[in-house]
C-alpha cells in the first residue's frame, strides 16, 4: 500500500527541501518507486537539489492545476542521476524517484499568489499520480507556514513529519501546526530536528521536544560545513555516504518504512 508523506517546517530555511530529496533517494534505494511534489508554489526550489534546470521541464504542477496536461505528464524520471540507471531485470515495477516541480517562471508565480489553486484539484492530482506511477511512496514538500495547501496535506498525509531548528521562533511555530495536525486527526506526526550543533545536549534536546509536541523525534541532524557548502547543488547522501548526516537521514528513512 502506498503511504503519503507531507513534510513541512513552520519557517523557511530549515532544510525542509534538503531533507524531503534525500529521503526520496534513500527509500528508493530500497527498491522503492518514490514520487516528489515540489507544492511551495509561491518559492519552489527542490529541483535544484536533484540538479535540475526549469528548462528541463516541459510541464510542471502549474500545468496540471490549469488543466494544461495530465499530473503524471508533469512528473519527470530522475531515477538515473539521483540512485543510478534503473536495473533491467527490475522490469517496469522498479525502484523509480519521480520529481513533479511547480513552475519557477515569475509570471506564473503571480497567477498562483493572483488566482490561487484548487485545492480538491490537488488532492485528485496526487491520487491520480500515486496510480498511474505505481508509487510506494508520495513525499509532497510543503510550503512553509500554515496555508491552505498545508491544510490538505495534513489531511490526506498517512505521516507528517515536521522538520525545525533548535531555535524558539521554530519550537512556537511547529507547536501550532502540531495542534492543527491533532485536530485533523493526522495519525502519525514525526520530528526531525535539523542544524543541531554538535555542543547541545542531544538527549536533552529530544526529551524536551517529546514533551513539548507529544511526538517521536526520529532523527537529530547534526549543522555541518559540508552541507552548507554544498548549497543545495546536489544530493548530500549521494556526495557523502559515510558522513553522520547521511547516518542520521538513513534512520530517518527506515522510521518512514516502518509506518
Amino acid at each position: 500500500m502506498s503511504k503519503t508523506i507531507s513534510i513541512h517546517s513552520f519557517r523557511g530555511g530549515t532544510g525542509k527541501s534538503n531533507t524531503t530529496a534525500n529521503l526520496a533517494v534513500l527509500l528508493a534505494r530500497t527498491g522503492s518507486r518514490v514520487g516528489v511534489v515540489d507544492t511551495d508554489i509561491h518559492s519552489p526550489g527542490i529541483h535544484v537539489v536533484f540538479s535540475r534546470s526549469p528548462q528541463s521541464f516541459t510541464h510542471s504542477l502549474n500545468d496540471y492545476q490549469w488543466g494544461r496536461c495530465r499530473i503524471e505528464q508533469a512528473a519527470y524520471d530522475v531515477t538515473s542521476t539521483t540512485i543510478g540507471s534503473a536495473n533491467p531485470d527490475d522490469g517496469p515495477g522498479g525502484p523509480r524517484i519521480f520529481l513533479i516541480p511547480s513552475s519557477i517562471k515569475t509570471g506564473e508565480i503571480a497567477r498562483i499568489l493572483r488566482e490561487g489553486y484548487d485545492v480538491s484539484l490537488l488532492n485528485d492530482g496526487f491520487n491520480e499520480l500515486t496510480r498511474a506511477l505505481a508509487l510506494d511512496y508520495l513525499l509532497i514538500d510543503t510550503h512553509p507556514g500554515v496555508n491552505e495547501e498545508t491544510l490538505l496535506s495534513i489531511a490526506i498525509s498517512d505521516a507528517f513529519v515536521l522538520i525545525l531548528r533548535p531555535d524558539n521562533q521554530d519550537f512556537q511555530g511547529t507547536a501550532v501546526t502540531v495542534e492543527l495536525a491533532r485536530k485533523l486527526n493526522v495519525q502519525k506526526i514525526l520530528v526531525v530536528l535539523n542544524k543541531v550543533p554538535s555542543a547541545m545536549d542531544r538527549d536533552l534536546l529530544r526529551l524536551q521536544v517529546e514533551d513539548a509536541y507529544r511526538a517521536p523525534v526520529v532523527g537529530i541532524l547534526p549543522l555541518c560545513q559540508e552541507m552548507a557548502e554544498l548549497a543545495s547543488s546536489g544530493l548530500f547522501v549521494n556526495r557523502f555516504p559515510d558522513h553522520p548526516l547521511t547516518r542520521e537521514l538513513t534512520k530517518v528513512a527506515e522510521q518512514l518504512r516502518n509506518l
